[in-house]
């Protein structure tokens, strides 16, 4: 089985659609029988491709918002029928419009592949409704009557990543008429075991939380994940503490502290007397010093206003690590029926009320949890179980 994935970008700042990408393909691709390629829109010169070992088809570097190429297109009608399988990965992006192009062309021929489109939560209703958002919702509205529609309709069906993704799919956009719907999951390959290069590694980018309890957010830091309120909550449960030592430190870790929404974060951090002392930016986390920050913290925070699945959420479970997270991420009720986590609203009261709760724990509560959060990863999150379940599905269309 061949199979193409398509997608914008595979930059790992970008965020987790492509990280996704990478998970199936490792979890896939272990099979003799089931080989794997990637069509992006990256410049070919692009430093993060450089060590990848997957093939990917870089025909970028793509140009503006819409992440346009002429080369893309042409690729396709030269390339697309040596795959059984083609996964058209995100929406609005240039990249749809053109599988749909060369679908159209090929409408008079007898096509031999099948063509899925996987959103990764990009159909979820908050993207219409949240609050600065309004003209993007606009000219996705449009965006969907004009192009992004008539993919759904000439795909095989959609792929989702949880039951949640697949319900809520359904509420912002009309028509909606895909030809068949398809919960095939999501996972990651387990984490390599802990080993004391990952302590270096993590410790020096830092050194504030040597021989500290911290709790860990690592994601973008973008007004979605709720990183403000996150800093808003942490703050009150610290004053309002009779002894700050007893409380973890916060690490936060990942990129964007560049953009006007992570100065404002990180404004929000010096500015304050109580937060300056006790939060610590990190920039992006990879390899080695990712995972000595999985392994040293005390758990892993999450207050998303919007996750499609969360694989930091998911990494931490497979490093024994509970988490703490909103309502909004779209896992939690597997999560949190393992006892693997505190659950609240992506507020600054849900937050501050899921923080109050760790903190209060024992220590044996503690390693109850921590147990709970492994064993919750191997039975919902392990990457051989989802990739089994998608090359079972993919299969059934090959009979």
């Amino acid at each position: 089985m061949n199979i193409l994935h398509i997608i914008d970008s595979m930059d790992p700042a970008m965020g987790g659609v492509c990280q996704a990408v990478r998970t199936i393909i490792d979890s896939t691709s272990v099979r003799s029988n089931i080989h794997n390629e990637v069509v992006s829109l990256d410049s070919l010169e692009a430093k993060f491709l450089a060590n990848d070992s997957r093939i990917i088809h870089a025909l970028g570097p793509a140009k503006g918002p819409w992440s346009y190429s002429p080369n893309l297109i042409p690729w396709l009608s030269d390339n697309v029928g040596r795959f059984n399988i083609v996964i058209v990965h995100g929406l609005w992006q240039y990249h749809t419009f053109a599988i749909q192009k060369v679908l159209k062309s090929q409408r008079q021929n007898k096509r031999l592949f099948k063509v899925f489109s996987m959103p990764h939560g990009m159909l979820d209703p908050y993207f219409q409704k949240a609050q600065g958002r309004k003209l993007k919702a606009i000219r996705n509205t449009v965006y969907w009557k004009l192009i992004e529609n008539k993919l759904i309709e000439q795909s095989d069906g959609i792929l989702f990543t949880s039951e949640d993704e697949l319900l809520l799919a359904r509420e912002p956009f009309k028509p909606y008429s895909p030809k068949s719907e398809q919960v095939v999951g999501l996972g990651i390959v387990p984490p390599p075991p802990f080993d004391a290069s990952m302590s270096d590694a993590f410790f020096d980018y830092c050194p504030e939380v040597i021989n500290q309890e911290y709790i860990l957010f690592l994601g973008r830091i973008n007004s979605k994940k709720g990183v403000d309120i996150l800093l808003d909550a942490y703050s009150k449960l610290c004053i309002e503490s009779k002894n700050t030592e007893n409380i973890p430190r916060l690490v936060i870790a990942g990129p964007g502290l560049e953009t006007t929404y992570g100065k404002m974060i990180h404004h929000q951090v010096t500015s304050s007397p109580v937060l300056t002392e006790r939060v610590h930016f990190t920039g992006m986390l990879s390899g080695d010093s990712k995972w000595g920050a999985y392994y040293h913290c005390s758990a892993f925070i999450l207050p998303s206003h919007q996750e499609n699945f969360g694989i930091s959420v998911v990494e931490s479970l497979a490093c024994g690590k509970p988490v703490l997270i909103s309502d909004k991420i779209n896992i939690w009720r597997e999560i949190l029926s393992m006892n693997a986590c505190f659950v609240d609203s992506d507020t600054v009261a849900g937050t501050y009320s899921s923080l109050s709760k760790w903190c209060s724990l024992s220590d044996h509560e503690i390693k109850v949890m921590s147990e709970n959060s492994y064993e919750c990863f191997n039975k919902y999150f392990v990457a051989d179980s989802t990739a089994e379940r998608l090359i079972n599905f993919f299969s059934s269309y090959e009979q």
